[in-house]
């Protein structure tokens, strides 16, 4: 058993620490108060060829595991970037899976290099305003006609649409009515995001201005039955492949957020004198940091064993859940008492700590609550009956 990083692993968290570097404190700070995407980040990733981290090397990606891009994900965060350096390339890293696992050879050679060269931005179309987490309720259409599918529906929270050149899209072929099981019958495609179809409002939210969220409205989108993945009505069977590695890779962010926070609480307690004295020599500024520090070092065990697992084959839901609670309760605790170190000046924006407090709120609720990690932990792990 060997806990400490390969040589490999630390230069992926070494050459990606370098290239986050040139975006500094100024630079997130301005993205947080007047939005954009952070194209510039984006695109200086994907010429450093991270990207593709875990895409495989035929296709112009790393071929890499889900430790790597954990390690890669993680280290972005810490980085001064937060969850709005993170979000704005999470996408890419994970959510193209079902492409690789599930699409043809054709699919993998169009789709896949130009994610990896930054020349496409995708989104991902699950979510929908009256369903929440219940997505085999999803009433998103897609009908077949001859060669296309003609898609209705609405989707809510999607991140980064305002930008995105693609769409991964859930959608019911078969209504709920008719099908044996509520989990038959979605369809998943990856295909142009025509905006003559599909509009985008962003949704004004807390925190993280740099990456976009928003709602959907579809009206006769059209996708070639082309871009369809796998077989009709296994969709749901397709994106379950990726849920996993997504919560993995949030956990990894959460503390790197919350490391980054105690971080900067550390030093500010070194140096911030109250009553002619460092306020970090008070047990009670001490104290709440040394628990942060634990609770964050366990969730990273945490997050690197569910990353272990999924790599070496073996089942990682249990693991992959507890890392993505574990970690955005620790994340929320470190930037929660970041906020409290720096007392008032905690509350202003010079500072960023606030900012990371509002961030560290998106690890906490997605991409899935942590009432409802508890309730699967209970049922899958202590057999406990089904609570919901």
């Amino acid at each position: 058993m060997d806990f400490a990083l390969t040589a490999n692993q630390e230069s992926i968290r070494d050459a990606v620490a370098k290239t986050c570097a040139r975006f500094d404190d100024a630079y997130w700070l301005k993205k947080d108060k007047e939005g954009g995407y952070p194209s510039d980040f984006h695109r200086a990733l994907a010429d450093a060829g991270w990207l593709g981290i875990c895409i495989p090397e035929e296709y112009g990606g790393s071929g890499l595991g889900i430790m790597d891009a954990a390690i890669m994900m993680h280290t972005i965060a810490r980085s001064g970037a937060g969850m709005s350096g993170a979000s704005a390339v999470h996408m890419n890293v994970f959510g193209l899976n079902p492409v690789v696992v599930f699409g043809t050879k054709e699919q993998c050679e169009r789709m896949l290099p130009p994610i990896v060269s930054g020349e496409h931005r995708s989104c991902f179309a699950v979510t929908e305003p009256n369903t929440g987490l219940n997505t085999t309720q999803l009433k998103t259409r897609a009908v077949r006609s001859g060669d296309k599918y003609i898609v209705n529906g609405q989707k809510v929270w999607i991140s980064t649409a305002q930008v995105a050149e693609k769409i991964l899209l859930l959608a019911r072929t078969t209504p709920l009515e008719e099908v044996q099981s509520p989990t038959h019958g979605l369809s998943l495609f990856y295909t142009d995001f025509d905006r003559s179809r599909i509009s985008a409002r962003e949704i004004e939210k807390m925190g993280r201005k740099a990456v976009d969220s928003n709602e959907l409205f579809i009206t006769d989108f059209e996708i070639p039955v082309a871009d369809r993945l796998g077989e009709e009505g296994r969709g749901f069977e397709y994106i379950l492949h990726g849920m996993n590695p997504e919560r993995i890779l949030i956990a990894a962010e959460a503390v790197g957020l919350g490391q980054l926070a105690l971080s900067r609480a550390a030093a500010y307690a070194k140096e911030r004198n109250v009553f002619n004295r460092p306020i970090g020599k008070n047990q009670a500024i001490q104290h709440p940091l040394a628990e942060n520090w634990m609770e964050l070092e366990a969730a990273w065990l945490m997050t690197l064993k569910a990353a272990w697992q999924y790599d070496e084959g073996q089942a990682c839901g249990p693991a992959a859940n507890a890392a993505k609670y574990l970690a955005g309760e620790a994340g929320f605790h470190a930037c929660e008492q970041a906020v409290m170190t720096h007392g008032g000046f905690g509350y202003a924006k010079e500072f960023h700590v606030e900012r990371y407090l509002r961030e560290s709120l998106i690890p906490r609720i997605a991409p899935i609550s942590p009432q409802l990690i508890l309730s699967f932990i209970a049922e899958k792990v202590l057999g406990l009956p089904k609570s919901y």
